[in-house]
């Protein structure tokens, strides 16, 4: 060992090594955080029930491969105006999803998007804050111009007996809020020409979103109309989709 002058051993310095990173092992940590993900999936509890709502969380869900465990409410019972199921969601709308920690998430989009988040499989979202941003304001125009016109012409007219205890009605209202509805599913075909999907080539919560209203529709006297060449073409491809059956 060297020293210098005065006698104090000097300690040698070892050459400088590179350390590389091996794939596997990021690998291996991609592994552990999809499985992680995949555990808290374990520990969500989704309140289920008829209606297009909670068929959008099934449908999407499916779409990310996840399998969630399931409490039925009977809205027809009025089940989910009662007390138990009220301290999960003060709104008494289905549905709702219990999280790990005990806390419960309801409407519709926020569970899908936190499903987004936590879940295996690709986004059904967006992977950038543009592609994000287009699905946000995409799934926007169908909630507020068809869903949501939708929906109300029917608890106006058709679900008045089974609405009319339980919120505010307007029954004058419902011919109206249809029309409005199909006139806005007009203006939709055109946007969509040349389009796979809703917001671009891929599946994303706008087309889930609209696909299980559509389906809701045909069953309650609003089918859309299939001579909307562009829209008809969409629901055939969304119908063929495995998770549609969710």
């Amino acid at each position: 060992m060297p020293s210098h002058s005065g006698g104090m051993p000097v300690p040698q310095l070892l050459p400088c090594r590179r350390v590389r990173i091996n794939p596997d092992v990021v690998i291996l940590r991609e592994l552990k955080r999809v499985m992680t993900s995949n555990l808290r999936e374990r520990c969500m509890k989704f309140y289920n029930s008829l209606g297009p709502n909670p068929q959008v969380v099934r449908m999407f869900a499916a779409e990310k491969g996840m399998d969630l465990d399931t409490v039925e409410i009977d809205i027809m019972a009025g089940e989910n105006r009662q007390a138990q199921y009220m301290s999960k969601n003060p709104a008494g709308q289905m549905p709702c999803l219990e999280l790990d920690d005990g806390s419960n998430l309801s409407e519709i989009t926020a569970i899908c998007e936190y499903l987004d988040e936590v879940g295996p499989g690709a986004s059904l979202i967006g992977d950038s804050p543009e592609q994000r941003a287009a699905t946000r304001m995409w799934t926007r125009r169908v909630d507020l111009n068809i869903c949501e016109n939708m929906a109300n012409g029917f608890r106006y007219a058709e679900g008045l007996p089974l609405f009319k205890d339980r919120i505010s009605t307007i029954p004058e209202a419902a011919e109206g809020l249809k029309q409005i509805a199909r006139e806005r599913l007009g203006w939709l075909d055109g946007l969509i020409s040349g389009r796979e999907f809703i917001a671009g080539d891929s599946v994303s919560l706008a087309d889930v979103l609209l696909f299980c209203f559509l389906a809701f529709g045909k069953t309650i006297g609003q089918p859309y109309d299939e001579g909307l060449a562009n829209l008809h073409a969409w629901y055939q491809r969304m119908e063929t989709r495995p998770s549609a059956s969710a």
